[in-house]
């Protein structure tokens, strides 16, 4: 397997042919676990880090209902290829810059990823595009059992799977939907999305999860509390409530703009196009945002010659890693500026 196989298409989890799809990106079920009869990673030697992860890659790869999965050695990979498994949401910002023995199994489909010797010895994460919870948490509530059945995990009958952060003790369990929502923005209303989140104990983080700031409009919407609810409830509220609310109140926003700030949203996705279309020069973060606003164009029935498909393989394609790896050299800040509005030319005109 080699990651130019992964660097030149578009994410499974990125499919817009799914429900809700044109607000709700994908979503993703996180297991945190640890083996029984080791210290968490934070204490561990690299000699038991090698041992757990030698246990978990062998278990993990020995189980058929997987599929077609591959390894990757993260401890000796190289700076571009963590960039890019952490640019399509394989593994985390911590995982990439962690030390010592650590990796990751991943599936072709990247719908499914297994972290090793990250903040916990194991976490498991199933994604799927648009909102589908209930199918994610199935999986990956299949996958956590057959894993159970081989290896012992840290276990307490009082608090349930013990995790390195008490944030995760109980289930392990972590919810995450990533959502765009640039009408909510444009309307001024993120602050009031923000205190609802805290109101019900939710995170709300940026593309990338914790620490990352909401680049091109798209959130991740978390649970925060993982003892004392099931997991069972926990994906419930999040499939049947949550999720469905905040995508009502970004489609409030989408009519708003529609009825009383028509010119200024036709302004603002034309202007994108402009510049995408003709820029010699552009950075990541202003590419993602102008992305956005055509995205937002194309889902609103504003732009009618550009497909959705290509606006999120040029999400993609145009990040820093992914731009690196396709043109099959590293590239300076400025090399990746003007390579990457070539390719947001070539895409568009």
């Amino acid at each position: 397997m080699r990651l130019t196989d992964l660097s030149t298409k578009t994410s499974r989890w990125f499919d817009p042919g799914v429900p809700l799809s044109d607000i709700v990106i994908s979503s993703r079920i996180r297991l945190a676990r640890n083996i029984a009869g080791h210290k968490f990673t934070c204490r561990c030697s690299d000699e038991e880090k090698r041992k757990i992860l030698q246990t978990l890659k062998e278990t993990i790869l020995s189980l058929s209902e997987l599929g077609d999965i591959f390894f990757i050695d993260i401890e000796h990979g190289s700076s571009l290829e963590r960039d890019l498994l952490i640019e399509r949401q394989l593994i985390s910002r911590n995982l990439a810059a962690g030390k010592g023995p650590r990796g990751a199994v991943i599936a072709k489909n990247e719908l499914f990823a297994a972290q090793i010797n990250e903040e916990d010895h194991l976490r498991l994460s199933v994604l799927a595009a648009g909102l589908n919870l209930d199918k994610c948490w199935q999986r990956i509530n299949d996958i956590d059992n057959a894993i159970g059945e081989k290896i012992t995990y840290a276990f307490s009958s009082k608090y349930g799977f013990l995790t390195a952060c008490p944030t995760n003790l109980g289930t392990g369990i972590r919810v995450s939907v990533m959502m765009h929502l640039p009408a909510i923005k444009m309307t001024e209303q993120l602050k009031k999305l923000f205190e609802s989140a805290k109101d019900m104990n939710l995170t709300v983080r940026g593309l990338f999860g914790e620490g990352t700031e909401a680049v091109g409009d798209f959130f991740q919407i978390s649970n925060q509390v993982t003892l004392g609810v099931s997991e069972e409830k926990i994906v419930e509220d999040f499939q049947n409530l949550i999720i469905p609310k905040i995508v009502e109140y970004e489609r409030v926003a989408r009519d708003r703009l529609m009825v009383k700030d028509i010119n200024i949203l036709d302004d603002k996705i034309a202007r994108a196009l402009a510049v995408l279309k003709n820029a010699r020069l552009i950075s990541s973060h202003e590419a993602m945002f102008l992305l956005s606003n055509l995205r937002m164009g194309i889902n609103m029935g504003r732009i009618k010659e550009i497909s959705i498909e290509t606006i999120n393989e040029l999400f993609m394609l145009t990040q820093p890693a992914h731009l690196q790896i396709n043109k099959g050299q590293a590239l300076n800040p400025e090399q990746r500026d003007v390579l990457r509005a070539e390719t947001l030319r070539a895409k568009l005109n």
